[in-house]
């Protein structure tokens, strides 16, 4: 896991959308009078600075936003987006607060939910040099599954349908001079409003997520002057259909599927002061199925004709790798595996000087050197050796972390593949059974870094499992490539850095936020449907990404307390040892569930994630025997809350799955 940032996007629009003004309209909102007060809502921020919507009893009312800067050129465009920037993230009164820069503007916008499907938003911008631009823009895109079928209202005329509007040459299907804007299909609305009229400028864009109307509002225009300064607020308000129709779940137990073992962690020390005490608390408080610890190769042995073990005997074990080892030791008391991972190697190990600092054009991390791989092979098994001989540990899995990226050991397919034959079979000749993981991959999209040692036959006696990280990828078909692989295999699937932000360490206030906990807790569970994974790691149960706060943790002093992500992963965590994945299907897109179970000893387990209201749910395929399961609720407001037990009838259960929540039902 390392921090990915400052990529530009480049997107050449074309010029005439941007100055050109081919008819003028004038649009007039009334004042958001459609919202009830019964209605709750939440603006749903992330780190960077980009909506994603509104949420309404628990449905969210989805829309993107970004802050769109286009060059002087009329045709480059920079904007703000997941790992683009260095933002920084707070709340500050209840209010969402993001700090961050496209080029030399400074941007920091504060989010405030201002009543009933309604969110404020203030842009405040700061030019610090003489900039040329063409402008910038606050951009809304809104789902054109959603709102393509509907049209925009002005006060003047009749509402313009989408529909009708055709593209110019450049891509533009309207151009309208207005301070607010009122969208509307059926039951959907969108409205926002702001204080200067300006020409706000209509396209359809396409990308991952599928075809969107994009509406470009602009925020200041032409070229900035050093020390520009100026503010400008945005009124947003939402309303749609709530989906409450019940929700039906059919359990499949005919034909088990995977082993789950349990959920994992990884345990890289990075910080002596507040580490120890977040590990000792997970330790004691989780079901820790699996874990991931460092080797230190790099301070192992520094000098390629040195004798670690000799000097590490001789008493002059670097603190570095002591630490790393007892770490692994402590794992291993509490019979928790272990996979054991390399971030770097020693200088003569590679080729180049040491990269750890990505910069513009420049490859990540950095190669082994062909010429010293024999020495490499010897001191890596020397090390595995010593943890056994000294600490009693035994490794089941090595790998190096994230080669296909570079951090900071770099691999092509073909490399890695040569890595896990030559470094298997010197691991067999020194009588070390520790298999070596197919992949360990940065993110799931780079699924064809394992496809040549996949290929290679030679290969697959040294391999023990097949591993990814769950930065990236979280479609179903990518996902797919990954269950596919391992079935292939036949080896077992692990997810060896389990979460959702790779460069969430630079933000760390965003660990507390609702939105990170369910978009996390969601993705493992999508993970266990999808692929099945023997475990999954969370990164880090430690002070790294903590699950904790206070102690000290990003600079927040007192006690240790559990957050909403803590409760989530013991939630998952408590999922009884022994039992194997079983086919679950739902008939509602905005709920995800994972199922597990026994046929033999009778247990059965089923996670739910809500990512809409609250609804009732209808489960069936219970198999006979079991007489009802336990209910245990995480969210905002409840820490794995037991609820009353649901009843089995026939096969047959009901129970009320609440919004914006982690549920889970197991059998009594």
């Amino acid at each position: 896991m390392i921090n990915r940032i400052n990529k530009q996007v480049h997107l050449n629009a074309g010029r005439g959308p941007w100055i050109s003004c081919a008819r003028t309209l004038i649009i007039f909102i009334g004042i958001l009078s459609f919202f009830t007060e019964k209605l709750n809502a939440q603006a749903e921020l992330q780190a960077w600075g980009n909506l994603t919507g509104i949420r309404v009893e628990g449905e969210l009312m989805g829309f993107k936003s970004s802050l769109r800067m286009i060059g002087s050129d009329d045709i480059s465009l920079s904007s703000t987006g997941k790992e683009q920037q260095s933002p920084r993230f707070s709340r500050d009164s209840g209010k969402q607060v993001v700090v961050t820069s496209l080029g030399n503007v400074q941007f920091t916008e504060t989010v405030t939910d201002a009543g009933p499907g309604i969110a404020q938003l203030a842009i405040r911008l700061v030019s610090t040099k003489d900039t040329a631009l063409t402008g910038i823009f606050f951009c809304i895109s809104l789902p054109f599954t959603s709102y393509g079928g509907g049209s925009v209202k002005t006060k003047s005329s009749k509402p313009i349908a989408f529909a009708s509007l055709k593209a110019d040459s450049s891509g533009g299907l309207l151009n309208v001079l207005t301070a607010n804007l009122h969208i509307q299909s059926g039951q959907q609305v969108f409205n926002i409003k702001w204080q200067k009229e300006g020409i706000v400028i209509l396209r359809t864009e396409s990308g991952v997520n599928g075809k969107s109307l994009d509406f470009y509002i602009p925020i200041v225009s032409g070229d900035l002057s050093a020390g520009l300064s100026l503010e400008k607020t945005f009124v947003i308000g939402v309303s749609g259909p709530i989906d409450r129709r019940d929700v039906h779940v059919k359990l499949n137990t005919v034909v088990p599927g995977r082993e789950f073992a349990g959920f994992g962690g990884n345990f890289r020390i990075q910080n002596l002061k507040t580490d120890p005490r977040v590990i000792d608390y997970c330790l004691k408080n989780l079901r820790v199925a699996w874990g991931r610890v460092e080797m230190p190769w790099r301070f192992w042995q520094p000098e390629k004709n040195s004798d670690p073990v000799a000097i590490s005997k001789s008493g002059h074990l670097d603190p570095h790798v002591q630490r790393a080892m007892e770490m692994a030791s402590k794992l291993q008391q509490l019979h928790i595996p272990i996979i054991l991972t390399d971030w770097s190697a020693p200088d003569w190990a590679i080729i180049g000087k040491p990269v750890f600092q990505h910069q513009n054009g420049q490859l990540w991390g950095n190669p082994l050197n062909p010429d010293s791989l024999q020495e490499s092979y010897k001191s890596i098994a020397d090390y595995i050796q010593y943890l056994q001989d000294q600490y009693g540990v035994v490794v089941r899995f090595f790998s190096f972390n994230e080669s296909d990226l570079g951090i900071y050991i770099r691999q092509t397919g073909e490399q890695h593949d040569e890595l896990i034959k030559g470094l298997g079979k010197y691991f067999l000749s020194r009588g070390i059974q520790t298999k070596i993981l197919l992949g360990d991959n940065s993110d799931a999209t780079t699924w064809a870094f394992i496809e040549p040692a996949m290929r290679d036959p030679a290969a697959h006696p040294y391999m023990g499992a097949v591993s990814f990280h769950s930065w990236r990828g979280w479609d179903t078909e990518t996902l797919t490539h990954w269950t596919d692989a391992s079935k292939k295999m036949n080896l077992p699937l692990i997810v060896g850095e389990g979460s959702i932000d790779a460069a969430a360490w630079a933000y760390p206030a965003i660990f507390l936020e609702q939105t990170y906990a369910m978009e996390e807790i969601n993705l493992y569970i999508r993970l266990m449907a999808i692929c099945q994974p023997l475990s999954i790691l969370q990164w880090q149960l430690t002070s790294d990404y903590s699950p904790l706060t206070g102690g000290g943790i990003f600079g927040k002093e007192g006690p240790l307390e559990p957050t909403q992500r803590f409760w989530n992963l013991k939630q998952l965590a408590s999922t009884p040892e022994g039992l194997d994945y079983f086919p679950v299907s739902c008939d509602r897109s905005t709920v995800t569930c994972a199922g597990l179970g026994n046929n033999h000893s009778g247990k059965y387990t089923v996670h739910f994630v809500n990512n809409g209201a609250e609804r009732k749910v209808i489960i069936s395929g219970i198999p006979k025997g079991v007489q009802g399961f336990r209910i245990y609720s995480t969210g905002k407001n409840r820490s794995m809350q037991e609820g009353k037990p649901v009843k089995i009838n026939n096969g047959v259960a009901s129970f009320l799955l609440a919004s914006g929540c982690f549920t889970t039902l197991t059998g009594q």
